[in-house]
């Protein structure tokens, strides 16, 4: 062996054992870039928001004195300024999340159903279904804002009525579910189809074999195959609905009045318009609370079925 092989293989062996007498460190200095913007983009301001809610915040004035929970309380105390206003947008909040959460979990189900076929033009229709989600809200909003528009609009030109679909109800809650139904199913469609094509064929096959029709397939295999893509979706999708705000406030303006203000809607005018930024903070941690107990409440639903 010669002298230059021999540094070599000493310096290999050298680098082997500070391998293994640093390795322990190697997953934390790949976790340190998103570990820093996680701080400084969500933990940081988070932290902030709750100290915010402490006061009685409005940054246009120098005090800000600390008052302690009774932002809180305000929002339990029926002759506060901000009870009624925020329970009505919590309330429109929930409207909006039963009846359109259902719609984004079984159509783009349906869609995906089909598009995970074979038949000529498959790539095509998966793009046609996917494309408004690249769509920004406010192109959405202010795009159906003119469509829907009970006067002008082409809706009503097409159909020969004067439906109110954005000054009345039921028909701003139609509007409101109806294009973020076709906004949104594209999303929900991919990923379903993504699950669907990692079920093994022999399963259907051996279903098939057993005497199992369409039917029993879906039950039996499609959905059990299906069941960490639905614990996603389904949480996603509740998330998606609670947190509307753009197309309510493009749309529909929260009118009629404010029935389809939602509760993200009215934070928003809480704290930016009326520039009460400790109530604002309140309410977003109250409805942070409440989501975060559906949240619970799903897994418990999905984990006692998988039991």
């Amino acid at each position: 062996m010669t002298l230059l092989q021999e540094r070599a293989r000493t310096a290999e062996t050298g680098q082997r054992r500070g391998i293994r007498r640093n390795g322990s460190l190697t997953p934390y200095l790949f976790l340190l870039p998103y570990s820093l913007l996680f701080g400084t983009f969500m933990l940081v301001p988070a932290v902030y928001g709750l100290w915010i809610s402490l006061h009685d915040w409005d940054y246009l004035l120098p005090g800000k004195p600390f008052v302690g929970l009774d932002n809180y309380r305000a929002l339990f105390d029926p002759g506060s300024a901000v009870y009624e206003y925020f329970w009505q947008s919590m309330s429109a909040t929930g409207v909006f999340t039963v009846a359109s959460v259902p719609l984004l979990l079984t159509v783009p189900l349906a869609v995906a159903l089909l598009l995970n076929r074979s038949f000529p033009g498959r790539t095509f229709f998966r793009a046609v279904y996917f494309a408004p989600y690249v769509l920004g809200v406010a192109v959405i909003g202010v795009l159906w804002r003119f469509v829907l528009d009970p006067n002008l609009g082409a809706v009503n030109a097409l159909l020969g009525t004067n439906t109110p679909w954005t000054t009345d109800l039921p028909w701003a809650w139609v509007s409101l579910v109806g294009v973020t139904v076709w906004w949104t199913l594209g999303f929900n469609a991919v990923i379903y189809l993504a699950g669907l094509q990692d079920i093994p064929r022999e399963l259907y096959e051996a279903a098939r074999i057993d005497g199992g029709g369409r039917w029993a397939e879906f039950r039996h295999v499609t959905l059990p195959g299906l069941r960490p893509v639905l614990l996603f979706v389904v949480i996603n999708t509740v998330l998606q609905a609670a947190n509307m705000f753009g197309q309510s406030y493009l749309i529909t303006q929260g009118a009629p009045g404010v029935e389809t203000r939602t509760a993200i809607m009215y934070i928003a005018q809480t704290g930016l318009r009326d520039f009460k930024m400790g109530s604002a903070a309140a309410m977003s941690y109250l409805l942070t609370l409440a989501l975060l107990a559906v949240s619970l409440i799903i897994f418990r639903v999905f984990r006692s079925r998988e039991d």
